[in-house]
């Protein structure tokens, strides 16, 4: 009969469940047969080599530090948050996630212990109720065609408060939309802003007020006109960002707002990048192209210490393109995030021109209920 150490140990391995622990940084320290089986990763592939992050999708790496990170560290625990790991053969498998947080005996972060549950069967069944959902979405959409008028004055507000003709000349050219929502006659908080910065820069900024209506609206006009006000200081994106958490702590109506700020210098193609809580950047080189998740934290007003403001650099080649977007472009209530950037990617690689990316995109997923908003800088080929 075995003993209860070996017992125990069986139970842990062959849990009908993932089981996971890491160190507080993400560092796996120890995973179950059953993850390892689920996923085909090896074990010493992990165990103190790959942080938990690391196996998450890109759109899951995002929740993971707007979200995931900040509520275990405040609270210590998170419930049934939903993700994908990447299986050692690439594929995607959705499950949801339970983590505690162990303190050592001074309250000092020591462990992070994680369950996973396999929800392949969950997610089928939500996209059957989703579906249903939709279809009773289509069948509203006729009466809410009567407020056309409605919704073209309110949108004609929201235009009022975008910035205005973007800069260009012989060595690049910045093109931007603002298509707003159909299906509300509020206006929304999504914008965008791109102006010429002393030393041959040019500054672009695409960002997601929370809300809709005139004071997301309202909020949006100030928050823009504070992110030109502090880059033209010269300052740099992440310290405009890390400006911009004091900015919004007087503008209650801006916190955990998100948005990405993108210096390029028109001489070297270099492009230095400070995201707050907001959708990776695409760069575009020919016909590849790749999600920048540099200089990437957390939304405004959500300050955490050991998750500091960042920034980081690429650099475009000539004919390249940088993409700034807002949700609108890439979420759908049906599908994974993920999915909407994998069709993104595969879209600004057949053509960047903002309408072009709206059309296709919003063709796959008729996801009428967001704003979207689309900035693409182009450098000229040297």
């Amino acid at each position: 009969m075995p003993s209860s150490d070996q017992s125990a140990e069986d139970l842990y391995e062959n849990a009908p469940c993932g089981y996971l622990s890491a160190a507080p940084d993400g560092t796996i320290v120890r995973v179950n047969g059953t993850f390892l089986r689920w996923t085909g990763h090896a074990r010493d592939d992990l165990v103190d080599v790959k942080r938990f992050q690391d196996l998450l999708s890109p759109g899951g790496r995002i929740y993971h530090e707007t979200h995931y990170a900040p509520l275990l560290r405040m609270q210590g625990h998170v419930r049934e948050i939903a993700v994908d790991i990447v299986a050692a053969d690439g594929q995607r498998l959705p499950m949801l996630v339970n983590s505690v947080l162990i303190l050592d005996a001074a309250g000092e972060p020591q462990l992070v212990r994680t369950t996973l549950f396999d929800a392949r069967e969950r997610k089928a069944y939500e996209r059957e109720l989703l579906a249903a959902r939709d279809r009773e979405r289509q069948a509203r959409e006729a009466i809410e065609r009567m407020h056309a008028q409605t919704q073209a004055v309110s949108h004609t507000l929201q235009q009022s408060l975008l910035a205005g003709e973007p800069p260009g000349d012989e060595r690049f050219s910045v093109t931007a939309l603002y298509r707003p929502s159909i299906q509300t006659l509020e206006v929304g908080g999504d914008w965008h802003d791109a102006f010429m910065l002393e030393g041959g820069r040019v500054g672009l900024v695409v960002g997601d007020v929370v809300g809709r209506g005139l004071a997301a609206a309202t909020t949006m006009g100030q928050l823009r006109s504070a992110t030109r006000a502090l880059a033209m200081t010269g300052v740099g994106p992440r310290v405009v960002v890390d400006q911009l958490d004091t900015f919004v702590e007087s503008l209650e109506a801006a916190q955990s707002a998100t948005l990405v700020y993108a210096e390029v210098d028109v001489d070297s193609g270099v492009v230095t990048v400070a995201a707050a809580g907001h959708l990776p950047p695409v760069v575009v080189s020919g016909n590849d192209a790749q999600l920048f998740m540099g200089g990437r934290s957390t939304p405004l007003g959500v300050r955490t210490p050991r998750l500091p403001r960042r920034e980081a650099t690429v650099e475009l080649r000539p004919g390249g393109r940088l993409v700034l977007y807002t949700d609108g472009l890439v979420e759908r209530r049906s599908e994974s995030i993920d999915d909407g950037l994998d069709r993104l990617l595969a879209a600004v690689t057949t053509d960047a021109r903002p309408e072009a990316l709206a059309d296709a995109l919003q063709q796959e997923g008729h996801n009428d209920d967001d704003d979207v908003c689309v900035l693409v800088f182009s450098w000229a080929t040297a």
